[in-house]
């Protein structure tokens, strides 16, 4: 019976006769890159900041509807060493949206170990969860009820036009690529 240590373990190097061993996360990082890359929304991409090390990327995505349209919004992304956390997400393009703070902190629910809804992250997230999730903070699952940007969250229920206003003002500004 093959156990997941011996899967695990590159070939010897010759020279040395040390045996090598990939980390669990980077190599479970290859089939979730590969699973990522097929089931990739139609308005999102993915950018490596180094195609040897996939537990850092930028996730790209440009909204064809609702009131962020138009714009590109990126996110950084970095997959711990610690593979059962979330990953760490921070919008790097300032937006105004009442789930993304103007720092770029993201409420997501599958984004934390713990979450009052029970949808928070588990064992069995995937990144591709994590690329779905962000993409519907642009179109149905913005959440006015519980914001990170709360400012946003009551612009949006007193003024929907000054809300819209503000959005289009901040995708012309940041968004625009």
């Amino acid at each position: 019976m093959i156990t997941l240590s011996q899967r695990l373990k590159r070939k010897n190097d010759s020279d040395s006769g040390i045996v090598n061993r990939a980390p669990i996360r980077d190599r479970l990082l290859v089939k979730e890159a590969q699973e990522m890359s097929q089931l990739l929304p139609a308005s999102c991409s993915v950018q490596y900041h180094n195609e040897n090390d996939l537990s850092k990327f930028t996730l790209v995505v440009q909204p064809t509807e609702g009131y962020w349209e138009g714009g590109s919004f990126k996110f950084d992304i970095n997959v711990t060493e610690e593979y059962n956390m979330p990953p760490l997400v921070k919008c790097a393009t300032k937006l105004w949206h009442p789930n993304i703070s103007e720092n770029g902190e993201v409420c997501l629910s599958l984004l934390r170990r713990h979450s009052v809804d029970g949808m928070g992250w588990s064992p069995i997230r995937r990144l591709n969860d994590v690329v779905w999730g962000l993409h519907a903070l642009f179109t149905d699952l913005l959440n006015f009820e519980d914001p990170l940007n709360v400012e946003a969250a009551d612009q949006f229920r007193y003024s929907k036009e000054d809300f819209k206003s503000k959005v289009t003002e901040y995708v012309l500004s940041y968004a625009r690529e």
